[in-house]
């Protein structure tokens, strides 16, 4: 373990990612740190927590916090998704203001771009997902997102194919000041593993759910705990929804859903922890819980941990 190599300076800070939902900013995340600290759908609102990721080398330590993608609340739920978003647009060194190459600008990206112009950090105008086909050139697609508002970098890349990865990480390093390392090398994410276990399982409910049902979905761990004679990590979990019918579709016929999202969300578990996982799910109805701002917290949503 190389630990936190105290003494050394390098450059280190905070840099927060925020842009409209689906701009791309979680798989921006988990290609940027090598390792899936995002979970990830195309669904809007996939993103809820406030994550960090690390990202480490000999002459740098860049904090990476992904955000919700800001857009126009429906409830309680997406009004603090929001504020979380906004909130860690405070005392970060650098804003990135992530972009969709393919998709054109529109309201959602001016509103986004306002509040970005009120921070004092550095500012960088991220445009993703360079891989995809789109109508408009690149060379006009820049110059609409650059009319937005003034930043002091440009960097276009594709997460997807690790297209100028290295650039971006080149030039937001050396955008932060010098100082000491925040975290321990090996690390490359903050988040408590209950909020690991729970976004994972909510991912493979994503993956094969539609209409209503992927933004009415909570997870929470219950119980996690070591089987020392069986060698296996146990967790118990939950899945919430908000109505009696969205709880049938997510069990369907015989549990085949319920079981097909649970064996999914083992084989990340297993990746993750490095050793066998039981993991028991069970769903329940909690009756409009985006607008509990008791459950919201339960969940740790927005700034509820």
């Amino acid at each position: 373990m190389t630990g936190m190599d105290a003494g050394q300076l390098v450059h280190s800070g905070f840099v927060a990612l925020v842009g409209r939902p689906n701009a791309g900013k979680s798989t921006l995340l988990n290609a940027l740190v090598g390792s899936k600290v995002a979970i990830v759908s195309d669904k809007p609102q996939t993103t809820r927590h406030r994550l960090r990721g690390i990202i480490d080398s000999d002459d740098a330590q860049i904090v990476l916090i992904d955000t919700p993608g800001l857009h126009k609340p429906h409830d309680a739920l997406g009004e603090e998704l929001n504020r979380s978003a906004l909130m860690a647009l405070r005392d970060v060194d650098v804003v990135c203001m992530v972009i969709d190459l393919s998709a054109p600008i529109g309201g959602g990206d001016r509103w986004v771009a306002q509040h970005v112009a009120a921070t004092s950090a550095k500012r960088v105008l991220v445009l993703t997902k360079a891989d995809l086909d789109s109508k408009t050139p690149i060379e006009k697609r820049i110059a609409e997102a650059s009319a937005l508002l003034t930043f002091d970098d440009v960097v276009v890349l594709s997460a997807k194919e690790g297209f100028n990865l290295e650039g971006f990480t080149s030039v937001v390093a050396a955008m932060l000041p010098e100082g000491p390392r925040f975290f321990p090398r090996e690390m490359t994410s903050d988040q408590p593993e209950e909020v690991v276990i729970s976004e994972l399982i909510r991912e493979k409910v994503l993956w094969h759910t539609r209409d209503e049902v992927p933004h009415s979905v909570g997870a929470a761990v219950d119980d996690m705990h070591w089987d020392p004679v069986k060698n296996t990590t146990v967790v118990h979990a939950t899945v919430y929804v908000e109505r009696d019918s969205q709880q049938g579709i997510v069990v369907g016929a015989g549990g085949s859903m319920i079981k097909r999202i649970g064996t999914e969300a083992r084989r990340d578990l297993e990746h993750l922890f490095g050793t066998k996982v039981y993991l028991d799910l069970a769903v329940r109805v909690k009756k409009d819980w985006r607008s509990d701002g008791a459950m919201i917290k339960r969940f740790g949503y927005g700034e509820g941990l």
